[in-house]
């Protein structure tokens, strides 16, 4: 009767020598980017196909433009926002962009950002502007902090609902290219799925006993979930509610990942606390740490590949790192 017992230990155990274990990476192919602001960074897009002309969001209306790829920024101020704007989104489709955040904000452009709009939301909209999708001419997906999904055809003059009601508070959300959404709720005890057919959120409980921190989508219908605690889960298919054993990849467990993204089919990286970067070069069977970077006084937020060979890490107090493959 104490052979469960004994597996469980040994469970443990393995879960413990895996996190002490956790190798440096050799060349770490991140470099620090200087940026003319202190402000958290929170997102990052890029227009057309060339991959250089950028534009970064963050708290504090923070709008920042880059014309060389992101080696480098500069500041854009806008007439009429205010100081304590939160730009949480921003997303291209060519030179057509959004910017969304809070209180109600929602800027658009058709020129690359040469010249933003402001676009007045209804008083009635339900929460805040979160994320904003591109989509093509004239349309985007806008979705609210408590899961309403609004689509425009007309450069946002008119949004139309995708769903039948929200469902409460999220404190992250994540679209695939396919439309499907992954929004955790506020305190992490469940997440929800929407799929553009059903044009409703079917919820799921969480698996572990800790709470839910992030979750996103990885290629071909897999997805990513991270619990608090530095704890880490996938499944390849996230329509079946099934996910594979949580591991904890880390070398102290004071820290938490925030989160996560697929540079390509098989490489995988994840943010948090305490610049905080980790690699698994073969879709979360094995991992490393790049602790040259943990001088970088700031918790990653956010990590994005516009392109497999573009990337940038997001954080407080100003810190971007860029991807430089080979070239570090």
């Amino acid at each position: 009767m104490f052979k469960p017992l004994r597996m469980v230990l040994l469970l443990s155990l393995s879960v413990l020598l895996m996190a002490a274990r956790m190798p440096s990476m050799r060349v770490v192919p991140w470099q620090q980017v200087e940026v003319p602001t202190e402000n958290t960074l929170l997102d990052i897009a890029f227009t057309g196909s060339s991959g250089s002309h950028g534009w970064l969001v963050g708290d504090k209306a923070t709008l920042l433009e880059s014309q060389d790829g992101g080696l480098s920024w500069q500041v854009r101020e806008l007439i009429g926002l205010a100081p304590e704007a939160y730009l949480s989104s921003v997303s291209f489709a060519g030179a057509e962009g959004w910017v969304v955040g809070q209180p109600k904000i929602l800027l658009h452009t058709l020129n690359e950002g040469s010249d933003w709009t402001s676009i007045r939301l209804s008083d009635q909209l339900p929460g805040e502007p979160l994320l904003i999708e591109a989509l093509g001419p004239g349309s985007a997906e806008m979705v609210t902090n408590v899961g309403a999904i609004y689509r425009t055809e007309d450069g946002g003059q008119n949004w139309h609902a995708q769903v039948d009601q929200p469902i409460g508070v999220v404190k992250n959300i994540a679209r695939s290219p396919a439309g499907e959404y992954l929004a955790v709720s506020s305190r992490g005890s469940f997440y929800f799925l929407y799929t553009p057919d059903s044009q409703t959120w079917k919820p799921y409980p969480r698996e572990s006993s800790r709470r839910i921190q992030n979750m996103g989508f990885g290629p071909n219908g897999s997805a990513w979930k991270l619990n608090q605690g530095a704890e880490i889960t996938l499944t390849d298919d996230f329509t079946s509610g099934e996910w594979v054993q949580p591991i904890r990849p880390g070398r102290a467990l004071s820290f938490g990942y925030l989160n996560a993204a697929y540079q390509n089919d098989h490489d995988l990286w994840v943010v948090g606390g305490g610049a905080t970067l980790i690699h698994s070069p073969d879709g979360g069977k094995t991992w490393e740490q790049a602790t040259k970077v943990s001088h970088v006084p700031a918790n990653f937020y956010s990590i994005e590949f516009p392109t497999p060979e573009q990337g940038f890490i997001l954080g407080q107090r100003g810190s971007l790192l860029r991807y430089v493959g080979s070239n570090s």
